[in-house]
């Protein structure tokens, strides 16, 4: 039971339960130099109502505007990578900051979260050209790897085939087959490259045999008619 004396007490009225804001898009400028816009959400409730009373005017107001400022102020300390990729480590230092700064106010802040941040037009652009161009160089990586572990596997299948003959025999036989099974009109059978050799190592002979000395005695003869016509 309290009394009020008329026309010398003032009656405040304070809502103990947890009340909730949205911090207006800021403007910031990041340690990196970019421009970005970044609004959030506050939570707080008064602990104190006698405190908040009279030790601040406007406890309501007086929180939303210092947490426009400690979010402008924490945000600039920050690079771009480390605000897209840090909220939580963010919203946390925000948080503990404007509860020490309005713990006098008998205010306490219990959760602080950004909710969007905007980047420029043109920086969208400039990121999204750079994420698609570190894909086409990682694709081309992962290809070049795989190419090199075929080559390296196709080196390493050569040597084991040339240490075995009867294998390539084997592998050409496999591939007729795996030919044969996809129900093909045309087959093509390739010649080993052996047999050609053969055919030229023997043409070689014959021609050493054969050829060389026909063309001798064509050049002895002639030289001999020319010497007895001149006699």
């Amino acid at each position: 039971m309290c009394f009020h004396i008329p026309c010398m007490d003032e009656v405040y009225v304070v809502d103990m339960r947890t009340i909730s804001f949205d911090v207006p898009p800021q403007e910031i400028l990041t340690k990196d130099s970019v421009t970005v816009s970044v609004d959030a959400v506050v939570y707080f409730r008064i602990s104190s109502a006698v405190a908040s009373v009279c030790n601040v005017e406007g406890v309501q107001k007086s929180t939303r505007l210092l947490a426009q400022t400690t979010l402008r102020n924490i945000l600039g300390t920050k690079s771009l990578s480390d605000l897209l990729s840090e909220r939580e480590a963010i919203s946390q230092d925000m948080q503990s900051t404007l509860d020490l700064a309005t713990a006098p106010w008998g205010v306490v802040v219990e959760r602080v979260e950004i909710k969007d941040v905007r980047l420029p037009a043109n920086l969208q652009r400039a990121m999204a050209a750079e994420a698609e161009a570190f894909r086409e160089a990682k694709a081309k990586e992962i290809a070049a790897d795989g190419e090199r572990n075929a080559a390296q596997a196709l080196r390493d299948a050569s040597d084991t085939m040339m240490q075995s003959p009867c294998a390539i025999q084997l592998r050409y036989l496999q591939t007729l087959t795996t030919i044969a099974s996809e129900q093909n009109s045309t087959i093509v059978f390739p010649i080993p490259i052996d047999m050609f050799r053969l055919f030229s190592n023997g043409n070689q002979q014959q021609g050493e045999t054969y050829s060389m000395p026909e063309v001798r005695d064509v050049r002895a003869s002639s030289l001999t008619e020319e010497t007895a016509m001149e006699s």
